[in-house]
């Protein structure tokens, strides 16, 4: 029972997620949801309750997808980490389907009725938290101030995403964050090598599919 009960929710929340980033909050009805997971509206409502209660559920189930994502790259040295997490968390924006939704939920949140989740505080600390391992290191330049720097680079990069799904549907978007670490690395590096940074993070995301726009990072790239 509980098990049937776990999957019935799953569905749900999948289809829900699909409509979420298709159609936005308020364009999706839960007769939708229902027509796309194949359950009943009453079993809609019994797992969830409301449409408010759904978004919330992929919202959370949004950030749930995080701490494996960061734990997955910890045995990196700290910016090497940072920059193999930025892409990992890319990939995840264009793949993922309950993280895009839950992305486009956060934005239309003044149209759902329900407490949420704060976005970008936890990214902050993460970031914080491995420039000064960086720092401890080594690793970092002088004067970089790591709270202020996580601030300025979680910006940049959620920022990336907004302006590369609105062009492009976020197809380009490891060639866009490629440039934006070519932009940055110079002033976090102790001793900068963006490109050699990059090219070790490009040999552990190799797409095995190959279609992955990335171009190899190129020093005359490197903005001087």
């Amino acid at each position: 029972m509980q098990e049937r009960a776990a999957t019935t929710r799953r569905a749900v929340l999948e289809a829900a997620a699909h409509l979420f980033d298709e159609k936005g909050y308020a364009g999706t009805s839960i007769s939708d949801i229902s027509a796309l997971s194949g359950r009943t509206s009453g079993a809609i409502y019994f797992h969830y309750t409301s449409k408010e209660n759904l978004a919330r559920a992929v919202i959370e189930e949004h950030f749930a997808t995080w701490p494996g994502l960061i734990g997955g790259v910890a045995a990196q040295p700290p910016l090497e980490q940072l920059v193999l997490l930025s892409f990992t968390v890319a990939r995840a924006f264009r793949d993922d389907v309950v993280v895009r939704a839950g992305a486009r939920l956060w934005s239309e949140r003044k149209a759902i009725d329900a407490v949420l989740p704060v976005p970008f505080v936890g990214w902050i600390d993460t970031v914080a938290g491995l420039l000064q391992q960086g720092r401890a290191d080594g690793d970092l330049a002088v004067g970089v101030e790591p709270r202020q720097v996580a601030h300025v680079v979680v910006c940049a990069f959620f920022g990336l995403h907004t302006v590369s799904d609105a062009l492009d549907g976020r197809r380009q978007i490891e060639a866009h964050l490629t440039s934006l670490w070519l932009l940055l690395l110079p002033s976090l590096q102790a001793h900068p090598d963006p490109v050699a940074l990059l090219t070790r993070v490009r040999a552990r995301l190799a797409d095995p599919t190959g279609t992955e726009p990335w171009p190899a990072p190129s020093q005359a790239a490197v903005p001087g």
